[in-house]
């Protein structure tokens, strides 16, 4: 990968700023996030030029089939790094959620913002406004495009009937609206509220009822790790806590070879120093899963230290104490090796495989 010129511009006094260009997918949710960051970083760095290029991903052109069919790890995010290996950008900006726990080398995860809730939301039918899962009718159809959703809530929820439902955001609650295929779907809290639409919310679904996504509500902003002045930038965008639980969380999928195409879900706190991870793995059905909880202190006192320049999961943060970063990771792969003792591999190979049948 040639480093080709950075792009300047002079501004009305004559001084020569530098471009920065931000990659970011065509979705409306997807411009918001990017348009988020940019604000974060125009405050931090008022004399740098922030430009955004749009790019569909093949995520955003398969409209047609289950994410979880299409067998493919960076749905979201191939096209967007394949411009930042070639220069055309010098950051990307993720839901992290969508980025693979292994990163192409030579990227990293150079700041992981402070999450917004990463707990699932029901959206209902106008016609069931007032209802929740609970007493919506039997065979009520929920769509979610989600593996770890529909495993979850079908346990849950057996009255409940869960069919796939693609699209971005704005395509999904227009297929709920406009039809009746669907009593309600389900999504992620943080795009909603992203996109001011929370008045649409009915329900918040707490971990009793559906644990999260690895990663779910938190933006990554993945830069090229041998540029050191962007790594240094975008750094100051870190929120530790959230830096601590989505490190654990994702050494956590790592361990277990999850991903799309298998239901994986965590919970995560930090509270007095001590973090703490719950982890889960289903079967396609729900009705098969081993669920787990192990905690560990963060405290920067804790002696696991390492060298100040590794990555933790593909994450890069020289502002969070190395220890903390270095306890996390260990959290999330010690409780995916108390969950593989138990099994957890038999019933995520049953799960991959059935879902490839489908």
């Amino acid at each position: 990968m040639e480093e080709g010129p950075y792009k300047c511009v002079r501004d009305g006094n004559g001084t020569v700023n530098r471009v920065i260009r931000m990659g970011t997918r065509k979705s409306q949710l997807a411009r918001i996030q990017t348009d988020y960051v940019a604000e974060k970083l125009k405050t931090l760095y008022p004399d740098v030029h922030l430009e955004i290029v749009a790019m569909s991903t093949i995520g955003d052109k398969i409209l047609d089939t289950a994410l979880s069919k299409i067998g493919e790890k960076s749905l979201f995010t191939k096209e967007l790094e394949n411009a930042l290996e070639r220069n055309e950008v010098d950051l990307v900006v993720h839901s992290l959620k969508d980025l693979p726990t292994t990163l192409p080398n030579g990227f990293t995860i150079g700041a992981v913002l402070q999450r917004e809730s990463p707990h699932d939301a029901v959206v209902l039918h106008p016609k069931n406004s007032g209802l929740t899962l609970d007493t919506l009718p039997d065979g009520s159809v929920i769509g979610t495009s989600s593996l770890r959703r529909a495993a979850q809530l079908k346990k849950r929820f057996p009255h409940l009937e869960f069919k796939d439902i693609r699209g971005n955001l704005n395509t999904r609650l227009k297929k709920l609206d406009e039809k009746e295929d669907y009593a309600a779907i389900i999504l992620a809290a943080a795009g909603l509220k992203r996109m001011g639409w929370e008045a649409r919310v009915s329900q918040v679904l707490g971990p009793e009822d559906c644990m999260y996504a690895v990663g779910q509500g938190a933006l990554a902003v993945e830069v090229r790790a041998r540029d050191c002045d962007i790594l240094e930038m975008v750094s100051t965008l870190h929120h530790s806590e959230t830096v601590l639980r989505c490190i654990a969380e994702r050494a956590f999928l790592r361990r277990l070879e999850g991903g799309c195409s298998v239901p994986v879900a965590v919970n995560t706190e930090v509270k007095d120093s001590v973090l703490s991870l719950t982890g889960a793995v289903y079967s396609l059905d729900g009705a098969d899963s081993l669920k787990e909880a192990m905690e560990i202190s963060v405290d920067p006192g804790n002696k696991l230290e390492s060298a100040a320049d590794i990555q933790h999961v593909g994450v890069t943060a020289h502002n969070v104490p190395q220890c903390a970063q270095v306890a996390a990771e260990k959290l999330g792969v010690d409780l995916a090796d108390l969950l593989l003792s138990k099994g957890a591999m038999e019933i995520l190979t049953t799960a991959r495989k059935l879902n490839d049948a489908r």
